[in-house]
């Protein structure tokens, strides 16, 4: 099976234009999601998905693969799927391109030992939530799966409902998502369905049409997207005592 990962970068960003070149001890954003990408020992390929010629050059001054698409994507698994038709794999896994503290740890956990037998199907990595505030938080999206690891329900409410006990761990979705090619190319072929519609979560679209999701806990590997000039602070604080290459 040839696994590839795909960091999608977009320049464009309301709160912080140029957000994947923006300097982080020295380097870009992107530049430092690249090489803790690059420590994940089962993936053949890293590659940048961008709608810049900014990013684009950069990557290409400094040797990281890249490829150019469309700026007119809504979301990142479509731009994953232009660019897998210009890099072939089996398996594809997103990076988001704004997580410098990304763990590599949870990219390789995203790749499974061997292709799902389904088609049209995925992974995500999921984490316990280790208190109250983090189960009420509706940033936090919940999950709930069966005894193979399956998805059964995701949402931004505390799932499960404790009623009959109180016996019960709440997981949490980290956000790194792995895609077989048809299941990407079904994501770009169809409408988001009522359950992603009324969460506002993409990867609702599996259980919207009955794909399999195969989750994966890791018991650590809390990261920060970067999306307000706070968040970018507090990652150029972080930096100063962990390691992010």
């Amino acid at each position: 099976m040839r696994a590839v990962g795909i960091i999608p970068a977009r320049y464009g960003s309301a709160r912080l234009p140029g957000k994947p070149l923006l300097d982080i001890n020295g380097k870009p954003m992107i530049q430092h999601v690249y090489e803790r990408a690059k420590k994940a020992e089962n993936l053949d390929e890293i590659w940048v998905a961008t709608d810049s010629r900014k990013i684009l050059g950069f990557c290409e001054e400094n040797h990281i693969p890249a490829v150019l698409t469309r700026d007119t994507h809504r979301c990142a698994a479509h731009r994953l799927q232009e660019a897998a038709q210009q890099i072939p794999a089996d398996f594809y896994v997103q990076i988001n391109g704004d997580e410098p503290l990304i763990s590599w740890e949870n990219i390789s956990a995203a790749v499974p030992e061997k292709l799902p037998k389904e088609p049209e199907a995925g992974t995500n990595i999921i984490m316990p939530v280790s208190s109250p505030a983090e189960v009420l938080d509706p940033a936090n999206i919940k999950v709930v799966f069966d005894r193979e690891k399956k998805a059964l329900y995701l949402s931004r409410t505390p799932i499960p409902y404790p009623y009959g006990s109180l016996d019960c761990i709440y997981y949490k979705h980290v956000g790194i998502i792995g895609y077989t090619r048809g299941m990407l190319d079904f994501y770009k072929n169809s409408a988001p369905g009522p359950l992603e519609l009324a969460e506002g979560i993409d990867t609702l679209r599996f259980l919207d049409y009955g794909k399999p999701l195969y989750l994966i806990p890791v018991d650590k590997g809390e990261s920060l997207s970067v999306d307000t000039p706070k968040d970018l602070e507090e990652v150029r604080k972080r930096s100063k005592t962990r390691e992010l290459s």
